[in-house]
């Protein structure tokens, strides 16, 4: 039951997190949440339109958490592009600054995610090619760091927008941390390569890729460890020279304890895919410190 707050906000309490929403915004359901946030579908009074309120949990908890709501904002306010979820509003009930430690952001309302799509049916070569255009496409204006197909939203015209850009970068040569989603992580991120690049986003898009093709995820790791070993038993073991470009002396000395293994050819792991998803996907997956496609 919503209880008023102030004249242009009411509260609602959803999925026990409170809510203070402006008037415009009525019809609030849960769609989806994750480590940062929470997100409901709300139709927008003044434009009669279907849209997504994202509200993060506390965002202003630590410094960390704070950069990652400022980053998410910034690049939500000044990136316009067809592939990438633009910001349509953003509020606070907050009056003041001294009271201020929430913000919530509205963004277009789209049903489905790749993942959800996946799951469903089984998609053409046609429907695939287009996809993964637009992947690339979105990943060329902005670095993301947490690709994965719940963070690709797909609607009914086949039209891919990518969202939830907590971790994200705006592109630039070298970045740090362990932010991707495991099985869609390069393996310089498990490898404890802390100064990596934005090709791990490729890294992603290719695993993603061919999970579309085949209809299964490519490296399914329980943990991190056996998530590096799928990985090696499909790309073979890394040469000594990009061993020795591991940051991490225990990644070193970990893996060259390793069986060494001989790089798969891929005609033989994906044979029932087409041709283009056979010709982009090593390119996307090559190991640490091989060229990625861009």
């Amino acid at each position: 039951m919503a209880s008023p707050l102030k004249a242009r906000f009411h509260r609602l309490e959803i999925q026990k997190t409170t809510w203070d929403v402006p008037d415009r915004y009525t019809s609030l359901k849960p769609v989806g949440s994750g480590a940062y946030g929470t997100v409901c579908s709300a139709i927008d009074q003044k434009t009669k339109e279907k849209v997504a309120i994202k509200k993060l949990y506390r965002p202003f908890q630590s410094l960390i958490h704070a950069k990652r709501a400022y980053r998410e904002l910034r690049l939500l306010r000044h990136i316009q592009h067809d592939n990438v979820i633009c910001l349509l509003n953003v509020f606070t009930p907050d009056s003041t600054l001294e009271k201020f430690d929430t913000f919530y952001m509205v963004m277009p309302f789209v049903a489905q995610d790749l993942g959800h799509i996946m799951k469903k049916k089984q998609l053409t070569s046609k429907v695939i090619t287009y996809l993964f255009y637009q992947i690339l496409r979105g990943l060329k204006v902005c670095h993301h760091s947490d690709l994965k197909p719940s963070n690709l939203a797909v609607d009914e015209n086949c039209e891919l927008k990518i969202l939830d850009f907590g971790l994200a970068r705006h592109a630039e040569t070298e970045m740090t941390g362990y932010v991707v989603t495991r099985w869609y992580r390069a393996p310089e991120v498990i490898f404890n390569w802390m100064h990596y690049t934005q090709t791990v986003d490729v890294w992603s898009a290719g695993c993603i890729l061919a999970e579309v093709i085949t209809g299964e995820v490519l490296f399914p790791g329980s943990d991190s460890i056996d998530q590096l070993k799928k990985i090696l038993n499909l790309t073979g073991t890394p040469s000594s020279t990009l061993v020795q470009k591991m940051q991490s002396k225990d990644a070193q000395s970990y893996v060259r304890s390793l069986p060494v293994q001989k790089k798969k050819a891929f005609k033989e792991v994906f044979s029932g895919m087409d041709p283009n998803g056979m010709s982009t996907t090593p390119k996307s997956i090559s190991p640490l410190g091989h060229p990625r496609c861009r």
